[in-house]
């Protein structure tokens, strides 16, 4: 005896082609908006501060030319570059909270919405820019700085302590989830970041301070924008799908 199952659901609701489609669009959208906007500050906020700074580390180091990696030129190609750069690393990002929207939809069934998708935003903007700049600060071109894959290494696992904790915290149910999230946010900063090079030469402490606190504000205004508006496009996109 044959059946037909077409009108059986699949037991994982986000490999549906619909939820899936909900997914890719909603981070598209919103990770080519956000990228937009973060682009643009960052051109106008910081790529000041990093010329500065670049003109200090070619002072410094002018006779490393001959081997220097390529780069964009001053102008379109920079400008264009950040862009770019920018866009993609936001849609990435907004593929990490539209599959948590879905996830959240399908294991608790709750929808999602614009300020639901802010709390996703500052949420990320913890795990993915605050947390990991307690130990490591944003940081200008030439600063002193420990060695490239410990610092990688730190960030990375700050992060994911970070996400993981946060998570524990908002959908653990009872104290002992609580205090492992807790717990977890706490844990990589106890383990302490890679320390810099004492004594080494760099651009200024005021230059570093600036561009530090302007990154982690760039950094919030992108991620209320990519939570907010992925939020919004997700509950939208579920009503007409």
């Amino acid at each position: 005896m044959r059946r037909t199952t077409a009108g059986i659901r699949s037991p994982f609701p986000a490999t549906d082609r619909p939820v899936f489609r909900r997914v890719f669009l909603t981070a598209i959208i919103a990770g080519i908006a956000a990228g937009l906007v973060s682009g643009a500050l960052h051109i106008a906020k910081l790529s000041p501060l990093i010329a500065v700074a670049e003109t200090f580390e070619a002072n410094d180091h002018d006779a490393d030319h001959e081997s220097a990696a390529w780069e964009p030129a001053p102008g379109w190609q920079r400008t264009g570059a950040t862009l770019l750069a920018d866009v993609v690393i936001a849609c990435g990002f907004g593929l990490l909270l539209s599959a948590g929207f879905a996830f959240r939809e399908i294991l608790a069934g709750r929808e999602t919405d614009a300020a639901q998708g802010l709390l996703w935003g500052l949420a990320g903007f913890a795990a993915f820019s605050l947390a990991p700049s307690l130990g490591l600060p944003p940081m200008l071109p030439g600063t002193a700085a420990a060695e490239l894959m410990a610092r990688q290494g730190w960030w990375l696992g700050t992060a994911v302590a970070t996400a993981s904790g946060l998570a524990l915290i908002a959908f653990g149910r009872g104290a002992a989830w609580v205090a492992a999230g807790i717990a977890l946010l706490v844990l990589p900063h106890l383990v302490g970041a890679p320390l810099a090079p004492a004594e080494a030469a760099g651009p200024s402490a005021r230059l570093g301070a600036e561009f530090a606190a302007t990154s982690l504000a760039v950094g919030a205004i992108f991620w209320t924008v990519l939570g907010s508006l992925g939020g919004w496009l997700y509950q939208h996109l579920g009503r007409v799908s």
